[in-house]
C-alpha cells in the first residue's frame, strides 16, 4: 500500500508534468495541414477514400455539380462528415484533369452511364466509414 505522503508526492508530479506537456507548441505537422483546404478549395472523398482537394472554380461544371447531386442522392447533406463523391479514384482524377485543360466546357453532354468507376447503387447509406 502506497503512504499517503508518497501519493501526495507523485500527483504534485503529475500536475507538474502536466502543466509542461500544455505549454508545449510543436510547429503544425504535414497531417495537420491537411486537415483544412487552402483558400480557393474544398476537400471530398470517393468512395474508396481517397481525398481530393478540389479548387472551386470545379464548382462551375455541369460533371462536378451533377457528382454533387448524385452524392446528395445517394448520401445525404454531411452535416459534421466529409463530402463522399459516388465515383472512384480513377474517375475522379480524370474529371480534375478535365477541369484542368478546361475540357468540361468543350464536352457538353457527359455520358453518367455508370461504368465500373461510379457507384450506381447504395444499399445503406452509412456503410461508408472514413478513417
Amino acid at each position: 500500500m502506497v503512504s499517503l505522503k508518497r501519493l501526495i508526492g507523485m500527483a504534485r508530479k503529475w500536475q507538474i508534468m502536466a502543466g509542461i506537456k500544455r505549454r508545449e507548441i510543436s510547429p503544425p505537422t504535414d497531417k495537420m495541414r491537411h486537415k483544412v483546404a487552402d483558400k480557393g478549395h474544398f476537400v471530398v472523398y470517393t468512395i474508396d477514400k481517397t481525398r481530393f482537394v478540389v479548387p472551386l472554380t470545379c464548382l462551375r461544371n455541369n460533371v462536378f455539380r451533377e457528382l454533387l447531386r448524385m452524392s446528395e442522392e445517394h448520401f445525404g447533406l454531411p452535416t459534421d462528415g466529409p463530402i463522399i463523391l459516388p465515383c472512384e479514384a480513377p474517375f475522379m482524377e480524370y474529371v480534375l484533369s478535365l477541369e484542368l485543360h478546361h475540357a468540361l466546357q468543350i464536352v457538353p453532354s457527359f455520358d453518367f452511364g455508370f461504368g465500373s468507376n461510379c457507384l450506381a447503387h447504395v444499399s445503406a447509406p452509412h456503410a461508408l466509414t472514413l478513417a
